[in-house]
């Protein structure tokens, strides 16, 4: 073969295996629809298998997460609906708050669809994965123990107490990771809440698991030896074990009729709570419900704790206005009183607005995963049956029609300003609302409450880079100092 038809083989061979490329996701997942994928989103699959995930991580470790859909924008207009192939599955993603209600809202067209390594590790029966009748039972069964009125208020005194502790604690201790010491912080408060335990050493262990199983959520589901879903696989089987054997012991107390414990807890109220039918939650639906609310309880409390910290520090004008709040309830608090109480927690209107804000610069969950049940038009775009729908909170929340100057952080801007239900979903939205969404605020408020009032913090490297996977964090995890500054 001569050299020009050697060098045309190779052209033409590159040609075929560009062809094949480009087109491969399309043979697989579009060409099935017949004429239907006519009306899909515009958008497109990438390469083979590994689809957009390529374009998504670097776009999210280069420092720039929102250049991700601004390619979409850029190549196919603002028509808030793009297709993708997102985590191994054909994919919609949806920015606009119209079309995230039709996916967060619509349950007789939508249900789950998270990736199957997040549901392996949150667990089957878990509140992410449960079809729609079975998570309304499971929110009924549970919302008391979490949410209620009544369990807030007896969880008060307690987050209340490590809080002050915590923060008495750190500023003697000098440098610190302010991040991890707070993630730590709120999980001690939320196992405190579920068994009343409260061992250092049992803590630091399970937090640590926990840890190994938080970031192997959104790892690639390879379970061999070195990757993160193969340790966090082995953080829950732990895990499990270790409230297994909590739940087995609660179990025989009752059966025993032992009641020596002076204090309640979530898992009595779980071992303990019936439906309408007489029907009670089994150990998985226990264990799995537990996992579940560590991280809304433990990892986004902590994250968003640290952000609302370190904004505030930054903003001296804020700061002040904040700590005045505080001050004022103190000033009007009855002698006799010793600590907050629910009431005060509702009188705190501008601290509210400091959390809000943090939730939304922030965005601690960039997206929620749905599967349509069938086909689906959203603004006229076909979601094909078995498709994902990624509700995209991250471009809602940074949307400048919405929240004028959006990178700026503004908690005026919620002065006289009720954001629609999706345009503000920092818990998510309809039926898949975080259950836990008062206990996490309730923690954060508690928190800020006495950091105003007595303390400042002192970042050290002020410029550390921000990492956005999987949550949005510094990447030297916020090292600081404390300093008590009250003369109290």
């Amino acid at each position: 073969m001569g050299p020009l038809m050697l060098a045309a083989a190779i052209f033409g061979g590159l040609m075929v295996l560009r062809w094949l490329l480009k087109n491969v996701n399309w043979w697989i997942h579009e060409r099935p629809l017949g004429d239907n994928q006519h009306t899909l989103p515009p958008g497109d699959m990438g390469l083979p298998i590994i689809g957009n995930m390529w374009s998504f991580l670097l776009a999210f470790k280069s420092g720039r997460p929102d250049s991700y859909v601004e390619s979409f924008v850029k190549k196919y207009g603002d028509t808030g609906i793009y297709k993708a192939l997102m985590f191994g599955y054909p994919s919609v993603i949806v920015t606009t708050p119209e079309g995230c209600k039709k996916v967060m809202m619509d349950d007789e067209k939508f249900e789950p669809g998270w990736p199957a390594s997040t549901v392996e590790l949150m667990g089957k029966k878990s509140f992410i994965s449960i079809p729609y009748e079975e998570h309304k039972r499971l929110r009924r069964l549970t919302s008391a123990s979490i949410n209620g009125m009544d369990a807030l208020s007896f969880y008060l005194t307690k987050i209340e107490d490590i809080a002050i502790s915590s923060l008495d604690k750190w500023s003697k201790m000098g440098e610190m990771e302010f991040l991890t010491e707070l993630r730590r912080f709120t999980f001690r408060i939320i196992m405190h809440i579920f068994v009343g335990s409260e061992g250092d050493a049992v803590m630091h262990n399970l937090e640590k698991e926990y840890t190994a199983l938080n970031l192997g959520v959104r790892a690639m589901q390879i379970n061999l030896p070195g990757f993160a879903y193969h340790k966090a696989i082995n953080a829950r089987k732990k895990l499990v074990a270790v409230f297994q054997s909590v739940v087995d012991q609660r179990r025989n107390e009752m059966k025993e009729n032992v009641h020596y414990r002076k204090t309640r807890d979530m898992i009595d109220g779980l071992i303990n709570a019936t439906d309408e039918n007489g029907n009670k939650l089994d150990d998985e639906q226990i264990i799995d419900t537990m996992l579940m609310y560590l991280n809304a309880g433990h990892e986004s409390s902590g994250h968003t704790t640290m952000w609302a910290t370190v904004y505030l520090q930054q903003h001296p004008e804020i700061f002040q206005r904040a700590k005045a709040e505080q001050e004022e309830i103190i000033r009007k608090r009855p002698p006799t009183q010793t600590g907050l109480t629910m009431k005060e927690i509702r009188q705190m209107p501008y601290l509210s607005k400091v959390i809000d804000e943090t939730m939304r610069l922030v965005t601690f969950s960039l997206t929620v995963f749905r599967e349509a049940k069938k086909d689906t038009y959203i603004n006229g775009y076909l979601v094909p049956k078995g498709w994902r729908a990624l509700a995209w909170f991250r471009t809602i929340h940074y949307d400048p029609k919405i929240y004028p100057n959006p990178m700026e952080f503004n908690p005026s801007r919620w002065d006289n300003f009720i954001p629609k239900a999706t345009e503000f979903m920092p818990f998510g939205a309809g039926s898949r609302l975080c259950p836990g969404n008062e206990l996490a605020k309730l923690e954060i408020i508690v928190f800020l409450h006495h950091f105003l009032l007595d303390y400042k913090l002192e970042r050290l490297n002020p410029k550390s880079p921000t990492m956005y996977l999987p949550h949005t964090r510094p990447v030297d995890n916020c090292v600081a100092r404390i300093h008590k500054v009250s003369n109290a």
